[in-house]
């Protein structure tokens, strides 16, 4: 039994030994540590700086990145909204907005969309508004990513992009040379067509026809402003390219054309759920007078296509193992690096003061003018207390005795006087 214990001792210590061999982290001896003033210092702001990074990196594994994939659309059956919001320079009874898709479907737009009498120019307030949106636009369009930025970084709070009311005061009761045209339609999920064109639409059994022989062409005029004009639902503080688009013509029979591809885009973060639509526009002005050839009709058409993929906007955090990573790697690095960089100016300042103390030290030496061979004499003419101390006599100490004891004592142990030195050596 005392055996086995003894055995299990030893291995312990054994192994104790072993593990004791393989430590990476050896303590020095508080009596050989050695600071200093500058270590102190330094030592100061690498805390400080790395107190700086760390509230950093903390505030960024707080935050949220986006990540996008791309994958097939299936959904066809569902429907998509058209928001719109045009004005048109001609009046509300002279024109007409329909939107025919691809199977030859008309949908009825009277019970979605509104006419307005309005005005065609801005008051103060819409312009400033107009002038933004061109700002940004010069800026690079506000994309849903951008919007979403801001709406995580104001707190669930996005800007507005929406022209602001009319201020009827600034008229003072003008007439009204516009029609402003709004509202949401909804629409199967096929390429279409979106048209405002001279006189009121009815049904055919093609499709459908506008009135446009009762609209006089001198009173046609497609000026037109575009203040929204987006697909699927709407996303506040997003800019979409033909935001704030105006075209002006003195033609009557201008022909403006807008090519649209739509891109369904699933948006899913921590602030709301929305699938809506993102798009590209091409854009195509011509006339089509009958008198110089021309085909077609006069008015504004959009012309809309799907794309087939989907684009999906995932937020999500930061996983927290990357934040240890990332933290382990500013202390130990900034340690390290400062520990270097301590190391290296010290070195080179006790060079310096090495360097600086020999130049010192060497203008400092006296230099002789001349210096004798060995077999030459030194001759020196100053009348120095060395020189005349070298004329002095020798006088030999006098033999020493031995007591019984063993001790030595002098004996006839004289100083010499002044007397007992020749006239001429006495100074």
């Amino acid at each position: 039994m005392m055996h086995r214990v003894t055995d299990t001792l030893r291995n312990r210590k054994a192994a104790s030994k072993v593990i004791k061999e393989l430590d990476a982290f050896p303590k020095i001896p508080q009596d050989y540590q050695e600071t200093s003033a500058s270590g102190g210092t330094v030592s100061v702001f690498v805390f400080v700086f790395i107190g700086i990074l760390v509230v950093s990196e903390f505030m960024y594994y707080r935050g949220t990145e986006m990540q996008y994939s791309y994958e097939v659309d299936n959904d066809a059956e569902s429907k998509m909204k058209i928001n719109v919001d045009i004005t048109v320079a001609m009046k509300c009874d002279d024109v007409g907005a329909d939107v025919l898709d691809l199977s030859g479907t008309s949908i009825d737009t009277e019970s979605h969309l509104k006419l307005d009498e309005t005005y065609f120019r801005l008051d103060k307030k819409q312009a400033l508004w107009r002038d933004l949106v061109y700002k940004h636009q010069a800026d690079g369009y506000r994309t849903i990513n951008d919007v979403l930025d801001m709406y995580a970084t104001s707190g669930g709070k996005s800007l507005p992009t929406y022209m602001p009311p009319r201020d009827d005061s600034e008229f003072n009761d003008e007439s009204f040379d516009a029609c402003r045209i709004y509202g949401g339609i909804d629409v199967n999920k096929v390429a279409g067509n979106f048209h405002i064109t001279a006189g009121k639409s009815i049904p055919h059994p093609r499709g459908h026809a506008h009135l446009s022989a009762l609209v006089s062409e001198e009173t046609q005029n497609f000026s037109h402003r575009i203040d929204r004009l987006s697909f699927g639902s709407p996303i506040p503080g997003v800019i979409n390219p033909l935001d704030g688009d105006i075209q002006l013509t003195t033609s009557n029979y201008a022909m403006y054309q807008y090519y649209i591809k739509i891109v369904p885009t699933n948006i899913r973060t921590n602030h709301r759920n929305v699938s809506t639509n993102q798009f590209s526009v091409t854009q195509r002005q011509r006339l089509v007078s009958p008198f110089s050839g021309g085909r077609g009709v006069p008015g504004i058409y959009f012309k809309y296509d799907f794309s087939p993929l989907l684009v999906r906007v995932t937020e999500k955090g930061r996983p927290f193992w990357q934040f240890l990573v990332r933290l382990c790697g500013i202390i130990g690095g900034i340690f390290a690096t400062s520990g270097m960089m301590h190391s290296l100016v010290g070195f080179l300042f006790d060079e310096a003061s090495k360097r600086y103390s020999f130049l010192k030290n060497t203008k400092q030496t006296p230099h002789y003018n001349s210096i004798s061979s060995p077999a030459s004499t030194l001759q020196t003419t100053s009348n120095t207390p060395a020189t005349q101390m070298s004329s002095l006599p020798i006088t030999p100490l006098p033999e020493v005795s031995t007591n019984a004891n063993g001790s030595n004592q002098f004996s006839d142990l004289r100083l010499v006087q002044p007397e007992d030195l020749p006239e001429d050596k006495v100074a």
